[in-house]
C-alpha cells in the first residue's frame, strides 16, 4: 500500500512510525529538512522536502499511485488544500487532520467529501469522546465500544487486595465469576501478555476484558472496582480539548475549569454558562485546595504541558480524587505515570492513529482500538463468506498464540466465544493482538 503523509510534525512522525511497522510504502513530505533528516535516521521511509500543497511536489511524490494521502501538517487550511489537490491528482483516499470540530458536522447542504476529502480527523474531538466514555464508566482505565455498543472492552487496575479475581488462574476465575469471563490482555510492568487458561491474576496488574455491555458492573465488582457516581469534575487547561470537554461534560456534570490565561477565562465564561471558570495555575497546590479539589469525583488535566498534567493529577490523587485523567504528549510517560498513581493517560496522537489505521488494514476491518500504554491493537472485523476464520471451530483454527478472539456479535446477539465456537459469515468479531501477529490475524479474515 502506497501512503503519502504531508507533515513531519509529531502527528506525522508518529503515524509514519506506526505505519512503517506495517511494512507499507511510506513517503513523508515537509518543507523542514531537519525534521525529515530526523525521520530518515529512525524510520525506513522515503522523505521529500517541499510543500505538499504544491501540485509539482505531489506529482513528484507519485500522488497518482497513492492508495492513501494523510494531510497532518500544523495548518488546518493547508491540510484541506492538500486533501482536495491530492484527490484531484489521483489519490484513492484522502484523510485530513483538522482543528475545528465544526467541520465534522454535516448539515446536508455542504460536504467536504464532494470536494475529495474522504475523512476528517479532529484529535481534540476524539479526545473529548474518550473522556466522555471514561467518565461514563467509573473505575476503569480504558473503555472502548465495539459492534455498535454490544460489546465493550474495559481495562481495570487490580489494586484491591480482597478482589475475588486475585491469585486465581483464568480458568478458576471463569468458574467463580457469575458471567462469562474473557480476559484478552494483561499489562504487568512493561510487558503485555495474552493470558491463557493457567495464567494467574496478580495484584497491580492492568487487566483488559471484553464483555457484553450489561455485564460490565458484575465484572468490575469481581475485579475489586468500586463504582463511583461521577458528579463533580475539575478540568485543568483551556486548550481546544479543555473547552470541548467542558462544553460536552457540563450538560451532565458539575464542572470547574481552571485556565491560566485571563483572556481565555473571560471568553469561556461567556460561552460556557453552565461551568465555573477559574483563572489560575493548576500547579499551585493552594489554589487546588481552595477550590476543594478533594471533593471532586474526577480530575482531568489537558493543558499543553505533559508534566503539568501529570503533576496536577498526582496532587489531585493525593488529596482524595478517585479518578484522574491526564493528557500526555510524550509516549515515554505512559508506563511511568500509571505506575505512580494516575488512573488513565490519553495521548491524542495514538487516538488519531487508531482511527486512521482502519484505512490501512487488510481484510474487513470496521474499527480499530488502541489501549493506553499497551503495545497491542484491538481490531473489529466483519466476516466475509468463505474466509479462513469460518472453516473450523476456534480451537482448530491454529490462531496465533499472541492474539485472541475476544467477542462475536451475530444477528444482534453478543457472545464471548470459547474453543468450540464456530464463526460465521457476517459475524462481527473483535480480536486483540500483539503487533507481531497482526498480519497473520488479517489472513484469517480475507
Amino acid at each position: 500500500m502506497k501512503i503519502i503523509i504531508a507533515g513531519a510534525g509529531e502527528v506525522g512522525y508518529h503515524l509514519a512510525r506506526l505505519l512503517a511497522d506495517e511494512q507499507q510504502d511510506i513517503t513523508i513530505i515537509d518543507p523542514n529538512k531537519t525534521k525529515l533528516a530526523r525521520i530518515e535516521s529512525k524510520l525506513d521511509v522515503m522523505t521529500m522536502a517541499g510543500s505538499a500543497s504544491s501540485i509539482k511536489v505531489l506529482r513528484d511524490a507519485k500522488i497518482r499511485k497513492a492508495d492513501l494521502l494523510i494531510a497532518a501538517t500544523q495548518s488546518e487550511s493547508t491540510n484541506i488544500t492538500i486533501g482536495i489537490l491530492g484527490k484531484q491528482l489521483g489519490a484513492k483516499r484522502c484523510i485530513v487532520r483538522i482543528s475545528n470540530p465544526e467541520f465534522l458536522q454535516n448539515d446536508g447542504n455542504f460536504s467536504f467529501k464532494s470536494m475529495g476529502i474522504d475523512s476528517m480527523i479532529s484529535p481534540a474531538a476524539l479526545v473529548t469522546e474518550e473522556l466522555i466514555s471514561l467518565l461514563g464508566q467509573s473505575g476503569v482505565t480504558d473503555s472502548i465500544d465495539f459492534a455498535n455498543g454490544q460489546l465493550k472492552l474495559i481495562g481495570v487496575h487490580l489494586l484491591e487486595h480482597d478482589a475475588p479475581i486475585l491469585e486465581k488462574t483464568v480458568v478458576e476465575a471463569a468458574l467463580a465469576h457469575e458471567n462469562s469471563l474473557m480476559p484478552v490482555a494483561i499489562r504487568r510492568g512493561y510487558n503485555t501478555i495474552i493470558p491463557r487458561g493457567d495464567f494467574h491474576f496478580k495484584y497491580n496488574d492492568f487487566a483488559y476484558f471484553i464483555c457484553k455491555t450489561n455485564e460490565v458492573q458484575p465484572l468490575l465488582k469481581f475485579t475489586g472496582q468500586h463504582e463511583v457516581k461521577i458528579k463533580d469534575v475539575m478540568v485543568v487547561g483551556g486548550s481546544s480539548i479543555g473547552y470541548l470537554a467542558t462544553n460536552a461534560l457540563c450538560e451532565k456534570y458539575s464542572i470547574k475549569l481552571i485556565e491560566q490565561n485571563r483572556e481565555k477565562c473571560y471568553e469561556y465564561a461567556d460561552k460556557l454558562c453552565d461551568a465555573l471558570i477559574i483563572n489560575g495555575d493548576a500547579r499551585n497546590v493552594d489554589l487546588l485546595k481552595e477550590e476543594n479539589v478533594g471533593d471532586m469525583d474526577a480530575f482531568i488535566a489537558v493543558t499543553g504541558n505533559s508534566e503539568t498534567n501529570i503533576m496536577s493529577c498526582l496532587v489531585a490523587k493525593s488529596l482524595g480524587v478517585r479518578q484522574t485523567i491526564a493528557l500526555v504528549e510524550n509516549m515515554d510517560y505512559i508506563h511511568l505515570s500509571q505506575k505512580i498513581g494516575i488512573d488513565t493517560l490519553i495521548n491524542k496522537k495514538l487516538i488519531a492513529a487508531s482511527h486512521i489505521f482502519k484505512y490501512v488494514r487488510q481484510g474487513e476491518v470496521v474499527s480499530v482500538g488502541t489501549l493506553h500504554g499497551v503495545d497491542a491493537e484491538i481490531l473489529e472485523f466483519e466476516v466475509k463468506a468463505n474466509s479462513k476464520i469460518t472453516k473450523y471451530p476456534i480451537r482448530k483454527l491454529n490462531f496465533p498464540k499472541t492474539a485472541i478472539i475476544g467477542g462475536v456479535v451475530r444477528k444482534h446477539q453478543a457472545y464471548t466465544p470459547l474453543g468450540d465456537f464456530k464463526i460465521q459469515a457476517q459475524d462481527r468479531v473483535v480480536v486483540f493482538t500483539l503487533p507481531e501477529s497482526i498480519h497473520q490475524v488479517e489472513k484469517f479474515f480475507r
